[in-house]
């Protein structure tokens, strides 16, 4: 996180906080490795941005960790989740490593390129245009795994992360959705979602 940014403290239970960084960094490894291997600079920056998210997590679980050890039995006990939270931190500090590789002009040997180009699944990132006909529909209705393989992972909504979006989520005019799929499903599902394909292939 930048070195004097000043962190406002909340009340937040260690086990959304816990549970926050886990999907961040599970997400942050999906994006990295994607934005390298496709060297997608937009992807890239994601990954720095949700790496200050994660940063900032950990500082306030640590807060809500001292807060709630009243003895040393209780420091004791809360000493696992410190350890779970650091590993987290950690694997959002790779993934952040990993983006750098394209943020920063470094670029990965061709053969690595080549090998992961045979890989039948990987990530996009897309913006929702205003005549897309995703937009004001739920994830669920829309049976994009059934229809062309691709699951919606992430939804970018101004500053706000929405990880692993529920059926029910209904998908908003410039939402940045970041998709899992085959090649050829993202390339329909990017077509969607600009507005440029206007029907659902059954």
């Amino acid at each position: 996180m930048p070195r004097f940014e000043k962190i406002e403290y909340h009340p937040t239970s260690v086990r959304e906080l816990l549970l926050e960084m886990k999907n961040l960094s599970e997400l942050m490894i999906d994006l990295a490795y994607s934005a390298a291997l496709f060297n997608d600079r937009e992807l890239a920056e994601d990954v720095l941005e949700l790496e200050n998210r994660v940063d900032v997590s950990s500082y306030l679980l640590e807060m809500e960790i001292m807060l709630a050890a009243r003895d040393s039995k209780d420091a004791e006990a809360l000493t696992g989740v410190s350890t779970v939270a650091s590993a987290a931190d950690k694997i959002s500090d790779a993934a952040a490593d990993i983006a750098a590789i394209v943020t920063q002009n470094i670029g990965i040997h061709p053969i690595v390129g080549e090998i992961f180009e045979k890989v039948e699944e990987r990530l996009m990132r897309v913006k929702v245009a205003k005549d897309s006909i995703l937009a004001e529909k739920a994830i669920g209705e829309l049976e994009l795994a059934a229809r062309m393989g691709v699951d919606i992972i992430a939804i970018r909504r101004n500053k706000d992360w929405i990880i692993d979006p529920k059926e029910n989520e209904k998908i908003a005019i410039d939402d940045i959705l970041i998709a899992r799929g085959t090649s050829a499903g993202l390339k329909e599902f990017k077509e969607l979602c600009k507005g440029k394909l206007r029907k659902l292939e059954d």
